[in-house]
């Protein structure tokens, strides 16, 4: 069943979960508090909890003014583009990346347990930290496209430990 099979309840629930859980990475990434976040962003630090999770009760304002504050932009994509990884586009990073659609990246990630996801810079780390172990051979094109924008994105990046 593809995206545009489900119920548009179900499609709208899991996009603004995937956009929350990006909006929780960024913050994060930035090592700003939820605090001072919401602040900024002019809601409430409840609110914002709702956000992180992708609740769609909340407004979209209030997303907005949370994105704005993260350096973060969203626009409207149509929503008969392919979203398959064999359709991505060669420089294109998916918000959320399913190991189910990246075997080497499953592989490389044996230890990530009980979740299907990752994060770019996640999964940027973890083909990093364990690129003596990556079979090259065995890498789909969609994967080899996916390696190459996450080196072009974060390979020149500065990491905080």
């Amino acid at each position: 069943m593809g995206t545009n099979d489900l119920p548009s309840d179900d499609i709208t629930s899991r996009r603004l979960k995937t956009l929350g859980e990006e909006i929780r990475t960024r913050r994060k990434q930035l090592r700003i508090s939820a605090i001072a976040t919401a602040e900024a962003a002019g809601i409430s630090r409840v609110t914002l909890h709702r956000i992180e999770k992708g609740e769609t009760s909340v407004a979209m304002g209030a997303y907005g003014k949370t994105l704005t504050v993260l350096g973060l932009d969203f626009h409207v994509v149509p929503t008969d583009r392919p979203d398959t990884p064999a359709d991505h586009k060669v420089g294109w990073i998916p918000a959320r990346i399913a190991l189910v659609d990246y075997p080497q990246l499953k592989t490389l990630a044996w230890h990530v347990r009980g979740i299907d996801t990752l994060s770019p810079v996640e999964a940027f780390d973890i083909y990093e930290r364990n690129a003596r172990h990556l079979e090259s051979a065995k890498l789909t094109q969609s994967e080899q496209d996916l390696l190459e924008a996450l080196h072009q994105a974060f390979a020149n990046v500065p990491r905080h430990v």
